[in-house]
């Protein structure tokens, strides 16, 4: 967006002078001036973009350091089976689920997260994140016990809950590049 606004405002720059060479009632002397003007505005357009975008990008580097600096924390194991309870429920006990539990028991997760992801700090995230890749093992250990539609079904959710997370990720990268700080 921002790239578009500079880009029109290049366009419009330039072609004020370059109107001004056509005309007739100009010297050469004024031509020159008119467009030692805009170049001169254009310069300063592109610094200014260049600031912001190395601006932008100081921010992104401070957020990706942050955010690997939070994943190489452990999870609470009591806050992560605090987690567990109340996203998945009766089925909180992923090790037990069976071929005939597992897909309830992913309906029941997305559901909640859902319900709950606009709440959610980052390491919240990282707790779901946690119990969706457990949930994640095992269904490749009942897998072959699934039912078909059962487990179309599952990979329907397992696709929600990535573009969930993702969004998240893009939605507070945005929110830190966008940051004046």
């Amino acid at each position: 967006m921002m790239l578009l606004r500079t880009l029109s405002k290049t366009v419009a720059l330039v072609a004020l002078p370059l109107s001004l060479l056509t005309a007739c009632d100009s010297t050469p002397r004024e031509r020159q001036a008119a467009l030692e003007k805009g170049v001169n505005r254009l310069d300063t357009i592109a610094d200014r973009a260049g600031n912001k975008l190395n601006a932008a990008a100081g921010r992104a580097a401070r957020y990706d350091s942050a955010s690997r600096v939070r994943n190489r924390q452990p999870l609470d194991p009591a806050a992560e089976a605090t987690f567990t309870t109340q996203l998945l429920g009766t089925y909180a006990d992923i090790g037990a689920l069976t071929a005939a539990t597992i897909e309830p028991a992913y309906t029941q997760f997305l559901q909640q997260v859902r319900a709950q992801r606009r709440a959610w700090t980052q390491r919240d995230w990282d707790y779901a994140t946690a119990i969706y890749r457990r949930l994640n093992e095992q269904f490749r250990a009942v897998r072959l016990d699934v039912k078909g539609r059962d487990e179309i079904h599952i990979r329907a959710l397992q696709t929600e809950f990535t573009a969930l997370e993702t969004g998240r990720d893009v939605k507070d990268m945005g929110e830190a590049v966008g940051n004046k700080q």
